[in-house]
């Protein structure tokens, strides 16, 4: 292809990580071809810097993060976007298209949290106690849901995430917890009134993080020197657990990247295509369709997963619907993978409460 082909991606620190998965990986398949990010400021950046107690900013609806990148899409200042799945609406604009689904992520929850030895070492044995404070907390690896302190506070911006916490354990506060990764990190570090952040594992993966055998996260030691130059390392000091997709459900399109294009552009659509991972395509698939079928968008607490098992996809869901959650599973052939979704979701919403 003659052309330069523009990606258009947000400024963020994962979003810059993705997109650039994306162009590394089209460069790898076309050597002679250009491939530019085109960085993109979108109405979810700027809404992130609000206040959380702030009315428009509790609830963040789909499509803040992609709506400017996708008009870029529209008109001509793309060739390609690239988003997190999860943050991209079921439903896309005319003239747009799901060019391909890159190779799923780790889908799974990481519990992080303050490293028990430092916070005991930082402490200050003559401190003088104010009325409110409270003592600063730390645990040691392998901290669980269940372990964590009666009325222990953590943070999270997801609704999701909120519902199926308090699920498993009611006793615990749930704060509201904004702003990208490092901003994230940084919050549980310095503030003394969070116990814990939940993350997903692909953000923290695709940003060179990874847990040690003691659950210390530290910068993946697997990244090459070109890598650990684009990639800040995580500040020191904080301690992770892996939560299986059984202990806490991820998010719809968790760990999958979506990127999207015009559909009259043939020979664009054949280079995309090599992005295409087939089994996480199906199974988002399932997943979308649940979604949709909900009529669910970023103000509903939605959860689902599927996996393509052989010639099957198995999806497991959750919904709360009037304060009550509900969850469902079940499997089809991988090629009525929608058709999965939809039957769930026409089960789930016509459910009777404690049905």
């Amino acid at each position: 292809m003659s052309r330069t082909i523009r990606i258009a991606t947000r400024g963020s620190p994962l979003a810059l990580a993705q997109a650039r998965a994306v162009q590394s990986a089209l460069h790898g398949a076309f050597r002679t071809g250009r491939f530019e990010l085109e960085v993109i400021r979108t109405a979810g950046d700027d809404l992130q810097s609000l206040p959380p107690q702030d009315p428009v900013a509790t609830s963040l609806p789909k499509g803040l993060f992609t709506r400017e990148l996708e008009l870029a899409l529209a008109d001509g200042r793309a060739d390609l976007a690239v988003h997190s799945l999860k943050d991209l609406p079921t439903e896309l604009p005319d003239g747009l298209v799901l060019g391909a689904v890159c190779r799923r992520a780790d889908v799974r929850e990481v519990l992080l949290y303050r490293e028990a030895a430092r916070v005991v070492a930082a402490r200050d044995p003559v401190a003088e106690w104010r009325p409110g404070s409270r003592e600063r907390s730390g645990f040691g690896p392998g901290l669980r849901l269940e372990g964590l302190p009666e009325g222990a506070v953590v943070g999270t911006g997801s609704g999701r995430r909120e519902v199926l916490l308090k699920a498993r354990r009611p006793d615990v506060s749930v704060v509201p917890l904004r702003g990208n990764v490092g901003t994230r990190l940084a919050k549980l570090l310095g503030d003394d009134g969070i116990d814990a952040i939940l993350l997903a594992a692909a953000g923290l993966s695709r940003l060179g993080f990874d847990l040690s055998p003691k659950g210390v996260l530290r910068q993946d030691h697997r990244l090459g020197v070109a890598e650990r130059r684009l990639l800040e390392p995580p500040p020191e000091g904080l301690v992770g657990t892996i939560l299986e997709p059984e202990e806490l459900l991820p998010a719809v399109g968790q760990g999958a990247i979506a990127v999207e294009m015009r559909p009259n552009d043939a020979e664009l659509a054949a280079m995309v295509a090599v992005l295409d991972h087939r089994n996480t395509h199906q199974a988002v698939l399932a997943e979308r369709a649940f979604l949709r079928g909900m009529g669910g968008g970023c103000r509903s607490p939605i959860a689902g997963h599927a996996r393509v098992l052989g010639h099957q996809v198995h999806l497991r869901v959750a919904v709360a619907i009037n304060g009550v959650l509900r969850f469902g599973e079940d499997s089809a052939p991988v090629r009525e993978a929608e058709r999965l979704g939809q039957r769930l979701a026409e089960r789930l919403s016509g459910q009777r409460p404690g049905s």
